[in-house]
């Protein structure tokens, strides 16, 4: 896959790389696709099979340090989990992440739930699209957000949280960090030729 050469490479790092594929030394690629334009492409008939990779760093000789994206990666919510055994340190863990989120916002858009799962268990669910994973992590430790009792995350343990039919206690929709404005429909298609996408 040939890249074009990028003015400012570093305002791409978050963005994505579609590889549209085609013959050796045909092959077709845009740099600068954001996650929700390339969700779109994945979900045509013409595109479905592109590759997707995400740009992690950008170096001021023009080289991109890039990550492969599994396309269904682009259909998950991804969550990180915060439980303990009682409801009032639960709702300080739920307060102090949505007070996080007014200082800083995140990366994307997320839903944050207190939810009850028994007498004894509590967790503040932070759920978000999976493509955003790094992202919201890094945005969890640049915050110093902590709790005292035990977490996971992954996809996986959102099919859990869904499964559990947990009590939502309260609820709240935080707002993503401004990000570039997305294409879609003809739009997106009327651009997919350019190598170079913003």
């Amino acid at each position: 896959m040939e890249l074009p050469k990028l003015q400012k490479p570093d305002k791409y790092v978050g963005l994505y790389i579609f590889d549209f594929g085609g013959p050796r030394g045909h092959a077709h690629a845009g740099v600068g696709f954001t996650a929700q334009e390339v969700a779109e492409l994945l979900e045509s008939e013409k595109y479905r099979h592109g590759k997707v990779y995400k740009i992690h760093r950008a170096y001021p000789d023009g080289r991109l340090e890039l990550r492969g994206v599994p396309a269904e990666t682009f259909q998950l919510e991804a969550g990180m989990f915060f439980y303990s055994q009682d409801l009032d340190t639960a709702r300080k863990d739920y307060k102090t992440l949505v007070g996080l989120a007014v200082r800083v916002a995140p990366p994307c858009r997320a839903k944050v739930h207190l939810a009850k799962y028994s007498d004894d268990k509590f967790a503040v669910a932070l759920i978000y699209p999976a493509e955003y994973d790094d992202e919201v992590s890094s945005w969890l430790l640049d915050g110093d957000y902590r709790t005292a009792g035990a977490a996971e995350g992954g996809t996986g343990a959102v099919q859990r949280y869904y499964d559990s039919a947990a009590e939502i206690l309260e609820r709240h929709q935080l707002f993503g960090k401004s990000e570039p404005i997305s294409r879609t429909g003809e739009e997106l298609l009327a651009s997919l030729k350019l190598a170079v996408q913003r």
